[in-house]
């Protein structure tokens, strides 16, 4: 017995829609890698259709066959990276939906590292957030597509405003004191003054074509380093005495950590069209004021490498 396909009949109300599809699809990714362990991914995806005034639904499960076919083809190394994941089923999908001109798939990921601390040289883990996505529009055999893949990580700042303050104390005291200028000096050069901290959580997405690739590591990398101080799960003595005097000794508003991550996407991803669009976001959580400081860039990397050049 033929079952009906209800989906393929015509709606009462004859309108398109711009997407349809299914959201909090979760999944395990395996991205496999070259004489090394896979990485692996707990995702959240979301996956979208534009579906024609013609049909009443989008056939759904073909968006779970697609899935689970390109997370296979990710195991066995053909993917190379987390948002080719996306793109790989962007463009399975218009395979899949004859009717569809353009499909779109988010994906929110945590992804597990493995960290040695600065000192101690200790082992911990820290998790981290990745989001990646990719927009396919339909043109001929060959279609559009756009990806992006970023990150959130945490890490510590701390305020230069409330350090040159306490600074300005120690200058006064040293003084009453009669301690040398030259002492002092070599003092405040080794030893930082101290000032109040936030919790930094930085953002950074890189959105380009599906020809180009944009490692994950590195977005993360750029991310850290831009604020005051990595931080780490697990630390030995020597390992928060060591934070806390990075920390102290970069010590960096809101505002620099964002110029920093731009800074960095340059120096580390200038060789992509100047198109491609780069997401910048620093939010810090205040440790004496009950609110957060924020800060934000949008932009392309040739207008980045346009406001940069003028003062380098």
């Amino acid at each position: 017995m033929e079952l009906p396909d209800t989906q393929s009949t015509l709606p009462e109300v004859r309108i398109n829609l711009t997407r349809v599809g299914v959201k909090n699809v979760k999944k395990l990714i395996e991205v496999g890698r070259t004489g090394k362990r896979p990485v692996i991914f707990i995702s959240n995806f979301d996956v979208f259709v534009d579906l024609p005034s013609s049909l009443k639904g989008a056939n759904m499960s073909r968006n779970f066959e697609v899935i689970d076919e390109v997370l296979q083809a990710a195991i066995e190394g053909e993917v190379k990276g987390i948002e080719d994941v996306c793109n790989s089923v962007a463009r399975k999908l218009l395979d899949h939906h004859e009717y569809a001109d353009r499909t779109e798939v988010r994906m929110r990921s945590l992804y597990m590292l493995k960290r040695e601390t600065p000192v101690s040289k200790t082992d911990c883990d820290e998790v981290v957030k990745v989001v990646a996505s990719a927009i396919a529009q339909r043109n001929d055999s060959n279609p559009i597509v756009r990806k992006s893949i970023g990150a959130e990580v945490t890490g510590i700042t701390a305020c230069p405003c409330a350090q040159n303050i306490m600074k300005e104390i120690a200058l006064n005291k040293f003084a009453e004191l009669g301690v040398e200028k030259d002492i002092v000096d070599s003092f405040l050069k080794d030893v930082p003054m101290a000032t109040h901290n936030q919790r930094g959580r930085g953002y950074l997405s890189v959105e380009t074509d599906d020809d180009q690739h944009v490692n994950l590591d590195d977005i993360i990398n750029i991310l850290k380093d831009s604020m005051s101080a990595r931080i780490y799960e697990l630390l030995k003595r020597g390992d928060e005495a060591d934070v806390v005097m990075s920390a102290h000794k970069n010590a960096r508003f809101v505002e620099d950590c964002v110029r920093e991550m731009a800074k960095r996407v340059i120096n580390d991803f200038g060789f992509l069209p100047g198109d491609s669009l780069v997401t910048i976001k620093q939010t810090n959580e205040e440790s004496i004021h009950q609110h957060d400081a924020y800060a934000e860039r949008n932009a392309t990397v040739a207008e980045l490498k346009a406001e940069l050049g003028e003062w380098r």
